[in-house]
């Protein structure tokens, strides 16, 4: 079973910036592909929304409310993905999701198995003076 773990949410001050990282991994032998990942944050009291997302040729989308202000990455490895966010505010405030929507792995077993939609606990980011 492949998960994602998201790591490095804080509570920073207005003005500050941040780094998020997520990992896919999981009692797997290797990931093959992973088609787009994404970050999605969600406020008390609010739908989860579309922060930033890139797909395995390196297109990106952002969220108008974040352009300019947070940049989405994908490392050498298949597996991860990072959100550098700068210039915080306090309505950034949020738990922040990593997603994965579609990712092909190889079972140590040597079976392919493909699932769909996968997501991280979510990793907390405050933003406050």
């Amino acid at each position: 079973q492949v998960r994602l773990q998201e790591s490095g949410g804080d509570l920073v001050r207005p003005g500050e910036s941040l780094t998020l990282s997520c990992v896919a991994s999981g009692n797997i032998l290797n990931i093959i592909s992973i088609d787009t990942l994404g970050w999605y944050r969600q406020a008390p009291g609010e739908q989860r929304i579309l922060v930033a997302s890139i797909t395995n040729t390196g297109n990106t989308q952002y969220a108008d409310s974040v352009k300019g202000r947070f940049t989405i990455s994908r490392g050498n490895a298949e597996n991860a993905t990072s959100l550098h966010m700068s210039s915080l505010k306090s309505e950034d405030t949020a738990v922040y999701y990593c997603n994965a929507d579609r990712v092909v792995y190889t079972l140590p077993d040597g079976r392919v198995i493909t699932v769909v939609n996968r997501w991280g606990p979510g990793t907390q980011v405050t933003v406050s003076s």
